[in-house]
């Protein structure tokens, strides 16, 4: 773990169904000092292991095999825990109108980028 980082310590959830996309962001966030948690690749699966664990954020894709991942944001918000998508949609129609504003990476998702964005979830 590099203790250096700002990531170091957070507990960042991954909600992500393509496997090598899932271990990479995973890989990413470890290296860079985060417990990753998952990942989870279905809104099922990541409610299960969200239950009961101290989370400080989540990177949820969006298109979870054709089922969105909205549900999870809805748990995330309502337990004020800091969230951001991972989407390939050029579209904000896809987001519904309370999520109009999350952040949101596109895919491909680039390192620094990921990095910086879930290093605001320590400041919020």
């Amino acid at each position: 773990m590099n203790e250096q980082s700002p990531l170091a310590g957070l507990h960042i959830l991954v909600v992500e169904d393509a496997f090598l996309v899932a271990l990479d962001l995973s890989d990413q966030l470890t290296d860079s000092g985060c417990e990753v948690i998952g990942p989870a690749a279905s809104v099922k699966q990541a409610l299960e292991k969200m239950d009961g664990v101290a989370l400080d954020g989540a990177v949820l894709d969006v298109n979870l095999a054709g089922e969105r991942s909205f549900p999870i944001a809805e748990v995330l918000a309502s337990r004020g825990i800091p969230f951001l998508f991972l989407t390939g949609y050029d579209s904000s129609t896809v987001f519904p109108d309370e999520f109009q504003q999350a952040p949101r990476l596109s895919k491909p998702v680039n390192a620094n980028a990921l990095k910086n964005a879930v290093a605001h979830f320590r400041h919020r």
